[in-house]
């Protein structure tokens, strides 16, 4: 560090400027203010999770929440006065901008009706496709091809494009699980991608072309959590990992979901499917510590869907077999908590596994088939049901209703 240009002190040519204060822009800037927001939120009597750091719960008998995502505040909860006090409450020590009812987060465009919330980002990707001057395209029915991904084929002579076109599709996937598992497959191939690859991207774009207003249907109704786990065993064809694919539900809200390739090779289908389990289970855990931490304790138990016998077995029997010895240690926290009967572990036949639509490439009948069991749609159209899936809950309970979008200047 220098001193400033002009402000040269002649006796301390070594000495630097000390901060008083947290400049904008500073890499310690955001962790001040975060800690300063941290000091506010806590002598408000708010508890910070311990699942989620930007996640915020006030003590007591009444629910608010607040979620922080830097300067962008969003307060929730079924007490509309009280989000308004806590509001009042920030705003006396921090200079607040109140914007009403949440339209509009970080590209997330919130809509809502009678049937519910509906989410989607159709302004982001109006923004992407005429970035990648893809408007004009003609759409398709399938966001990936039968041919798989690999190495062959001309190198790209400007892989910056292919990047940017990668990364914006990532972000598109909080409310796009339709596109999990090709943007999954895509981002495997950024450090030295080639022409096929760019094709595969710009497939996905013509896919988002014909599907432009879909979004995420969040309805009122069951709160029992429910999971899919699948995996494809040695599905890719360069190294021979497997692929694992998983569905949350809280009900019929479809609230967690991923395609991931795995990260060793597993020996058997049975293998690569009960890494899946595990993986998913992990996922059912955090939930559930999530919504624990927002006051909410289930009265029966999370229950786990998987198309593969042997590794239900895997994870229902305590009797560790030779043929499993090769599986890491980790991977067997899906059979603790079985036999600690934290987790129910079912089978479901492999035409009805929704995580099927994030191990593979599919058909078009396929894909379509599963995408219709999810609360993927328009704006315009009624939430799925997951219709010969999942048995939902009678029992209703109060959801809470997004209330506040604060900013802090």
């Amino acid at each position: 560090m220098q001193q400033p240009p002009g402000f040269v002190d002649p006796l301390h040519p070594t000495y630097v400027c000390k901060l008083r204060k947290s400049l904008y822009g500073l890499k310690q800037a955001p962790r001040a203010w975060f800690d300063k927001l941290f000091q506010a939120l806590h002598s408000l009597g708010f508890t910070q999770s311990s699942s989620d750091a930007f996640l915020f719960v006030l003590n007591g008998p009444q629910l608010v929440i607040v979620l922080v995502y830097v300067d962008d505040i969003l307060v929730t909860g079924p007490y509309p006065h009280l989000c308004q006090h806590f509001i009042q409450q920030l705003g006396a020590q921090f200079p607040v901008k109140d914007l009403g009812l949440l339209h509009y987060l970080l590209g997330l465009e919130v809509h809502r009706s009678s049937q519910g919330i509906f989410l989607h980002q159709t302004k982001y990707l109006l923004d992407l496709l005429k970035k990648t001057n893809m408007e004009g395209a003609k759409p398709c029915c399938t966001p990936l091809g039968s041919k798989k991904l690999d190495h062959s084929g001309h190198f790209l002579s400007n892989p910056t494009e292919y990047r940017s076109i990668v990364g914006g599709l990532q972000y598109l996937t909080w409310t796009r699980p339709d596109l999990a598992f090709v943007v999954n497959q895509i981002c495997q191939f950024m450090h030295a991608p080639r022409e096929q690859h760019l094709q595969a991207a710009k497939r996905v774009l013509r896919f988002l072309k014909g599907s432009i207003s879909h979004g995420v249907w969040f309805t009122k109704g069951s709160v029992h959590l429910s999971a899919y786990s699948d995996a494809d065993w040695a599905g890719c064809t360069i190294d021979r990992r497997s692929t694992t694919g998983y569905c949350v539900f809280l009900g019929s809200n479809l609230i967690s979901w991923s395609a991931k390739k795995q990260s060793t090779v597993a020996r058997s289908s049975t293998e690569a499917e009960y890494r899946s389990l595990a993986h998913t289970a992990a996922e059912i855990t955090w939930v559930c510590k999530i919504l624990k931490d927002l006051h909410y304790h289930f009265s029966t138990f999370p229950t786990l869907w998987c198309d593969n016998i042997s590794t239900i077995s895997l994870a229902s029997n305590p009797v560790f077999h030779a043929r499993t010895k090769h599986v890491e240690i980790d991977y067997h926290y899906i059979k603790e908590l079985v036999l600690a009967q934290l987790l129910k572990v079912k089978f479901i036949c492999s035409e009805d596994q929704l995580a099927d639509l994030h191990t593979k490439s599919l058909s078009k009948t396929r894909f379509n088939y599963l995408c219709s069991k999810l609360p993927i749609g328009l704006i315009s159209d009624p939430p799925s049901r997951l219709r010969g899936c999942i048995r939902e809950n009678d029992k209703s309970s109060k959801s809470a209703t997004v209330n506040n979008f604060v900013t802090v200047n």
